[in-house]
């Protein structure tokens, strides 16, 4: 059996569809912390079981029977992140899984500024440490994260950010369908994979532009200073810690920390990646 936990979330629910179409229903199970929210996926045959990654003992019960379990990191960061994913991990070597996957990132690193990379490098060694075989899927930055940035420029004709670098920028609909290939084929990678990156590395003026193309309005990029921006975060009522979080990105992206591209994400698909200008236009009208 596949678990996956998290898959009530975007990235869980999609990569559970994926697996779906490739494997019976049966062999699926979800580890939720509402079960009800995974009711549909229960009336489809999947197993839906209750696993919170602050209770061992409802992930070791939410594991049971697992041949391999997805952890899909926390929604959140810190020492928080970090120990609910060594608690899944060890959940998942007390149920005697025989192989972890892990959502982690192409831009992993324990010195980066950018909060959630030195969690995910801690998981990866948490995973090493482990004795477990598992495969650390090193998913490129998340395409959606540029309607969060383009959000008020769409109304202001201002995309107002640090300076920033090129980012390739992948959809979560690529790397689910990556997640349950690899799933499919259980041992394809060994420890960490190559980063699972688009085809193409963009900055926040190429963003702009392919929205200003997009919507037929003008969107300028504008760069401020990283205390200008955490300090407009803040006056609009972002808390501290998570505008500080937001600055870490550009202070990454300009270090160059998410600027590969790598043809791995491309060859598991069996086609090109979704370019950041065809979700764009897919999604942006939405925003």
């Amino acid at each position: 059996m596949i678990v996956i936990t998290g898959a009530n979330g975007q990235l869980g629910r999609a990569v559970v569809e994926n697996l779906l179409a490739r494997v019976p229903a049966a062999d699926l199970g979800v580890s939720v912390r509402d079960q009800d929210k995974a009711r549909t996926l229960q009336e489809r045959g999947v197993r839906v079981r209750r696993g919170d990654f602050t209770d061992p003992q409802s992930l070791a019960h939410a594991f049971e029977g697992a041949s391999q379990v997805l952890i899909v990191s926390a929604d959140t960061t810190g020492e928080a992140a970090v120990n609910a994913h060594r608690t899944a991990v060890q959940a998942a070597k007390t149920a005697g899984v025989r192989r972890v996957l892990y959502s982690s990132h192409m831009g992993v690193n324990p010195s980066s500024p950018f909060a959630p990379m030195p969690d995910h490098a801690a998981t990866e060694t948490a995973l090493r440490d482990s004795g477990l075989a598992f495969t650390s899927l090193r998913n490129g930055f998340y395409a959606s994260t540029t309607l969060m940035l383009l959000r008020g420029a769409l109304q202001t004709g201002e995309l107002a950010a640090p300076e920033d670098g090129p980012v390739s920028w992948t959809t979560h609909a690529d790397l689910a369908e990556a997640a349950a290939i690899v799933l499919a084929t259980e041992g394809r990678f060994e420890g960490p994979t190559p980063p699972l990156t688009g085809s193409e590395a963009l900055d926040l003026a190429d963003v702009a532009a392919i929205a200003s193309d997009l919507t037929g309005r003008p969107i300028k990029r504008v760069t401020t200073t990283d205390e200008q921006y955490q300090a407009t975060l803040v006056s609009h009522g972002v808390p501290e810690s998570q505008a500080a979080m937001l600055v870490g990105l550009f202070v990454a992206s300009r270090r160059g920390e998410f600027a590969e591209v790598d043809p791995t994400l491309a060859t598991l698909l069996g086609r090109p990646p979704t370019l950041l200008r065809d979700f764009l236009k897919a999604t942006i009208a939405t925003t």
